[in-house]
C-alpha cells in the first residue's frame, strides 16, 4: 500500500465535480487498504448520478472482503434512491471508511444530513480535480465548485487530489499541465496537494515520469466508459 494512504485518516470523504474520477479513486484506495489487511467499508453516497457509481462495482469489492453500503435501489434504474439505515452506522465504525460522494454541491448536499456526526469525527475530505473535465477547466469555476461543496456539506477539505488525465491520450505534457493547474488551485485556496494519480501502465512504461514520486499514487483503471472498453477490445 502506498505511504500516501497510510498518511490519511481512517474516515475518508471523496468529493469533486462530475466526471473527475472519484469512484475510480475510491475503488483503488479501498482495494489497496484491504490488500494490506485493513478492514474497509465503502459507502456510496451518490444519489444523483446513475452512471459510474461505487454500487456498480460492489461484487469486486465484496470479493476482497470489503463491506459496501449503497443507497436503497442504488443498483437499479429507479429514479429516487434513498439512504438505508445502515448508512448511519458508519460513524460508529473503527475500521477504514471511504465515502464516495455525488458530484458537485448537488451530490454533496447529502453530507449535510450528517453534519452533527462529523462534528466530533476525525476525518479527511479529499477534493478531486481533473483539469480536463467539465467544471474544472476554468480555475475560478473549479474553486467555486469546491466552495459550494463546503457550503452545503458543512465539512472542511483536507487537501486536493490531482487526477488530471486524458484517458488513452495522457502523456507527460498532459500530466504536467494538470499538476500545474492543481498547484494554482492549491495556492489560491491554501489547500495542499495530497497526491497526484497516475495510471500504473503509464508509470511503468515511462510515458509519464513524475518529478516527485512520493506524491504520486499509481492507480488501476476500474471505471471504464463504453468507448474505453471498445478500444481495449480492438487492440
Amino acid at each position: 500500500m502506498s505511504d500516501l494512504l497510510r498518511g490519511l485518516k481512517k474516515f475518508i470523504v471523496v468529493t469533486g465535480h462530475y466526471g473527475c474520477g472519484k469512484t475510480n479513486l475510491v475503488l483503488n484506495m479501498a482495494l489497496d487498504f484491504a490488500e494490506q489487511g485493513e478492514k474497509v467499508t465503502v459507502v456510496d453516497m451518490d444519489l444523483i448520478n446513475p452512471y459510474f457509481r461505487t454500487s456498480d462495482f460492489k461484487n469486486i469489492l465484496e470479493e476482497k472482503g470489503i463491506e459496501v453500503i449503497t443507497p436503497v435501489f442504488g443498483a437499479t434504474n429507479l429514479d429516487i434512491p434513498s439512504l438505508p439505515a445502515s448508512m448511519y452506522s458508519i460513524f460508529e465504525k473503527k475500521n477504514v471508511v471511504i465515502i464516495d460522494v455525488g458530484g458537485d454541491d448537488a451530490g454533496s448536499t447529502v453530507l449535510g444530513r450528517f453534519r452533527p456526526q462529523f462534528e466530533n469525527l476525525d476525518y479527511d475530505m479529499l477534493y478531486v480535480i481533473n483539469r480536463f473535465r467539465s467544471k474544472s477547466t476554468d480555475l475560478d469555476e473549479a474553486i467555486e465548485v469546491l466552495q459550494e461543496i463546503m457550503a452545503v456539506s458543512g465539512l472542511k477539505p483536507s487537501g486536493l487530489v490531482n487526477n488530471s488525465h486524458l484517458m488513452f491520450d495522457t502523456n507527460q505534457e498532459v500530466f504536467d499541465e494538470g499538476l500545474s493547474f492543481a498547484d494554482t488551485i492549491s495556492e489560491k485556496t491554501g489547500l495542499p496537494i495530497l497526491f497526484s494519480t497516475i495510471e500504473k501502465d503509464l508509470l511503468n512504461n515511462g510515458t509519464v515520469i513524475p518529478k516527485d514520486f512520493t506524491k504520486t499514487y499509481p492507480v488501476d483503471i476500474h471505471v471504464k466508459t463504453v468507448w474505453q472498453k471498445n478500444k481495449i477490445v480492438q487492440v
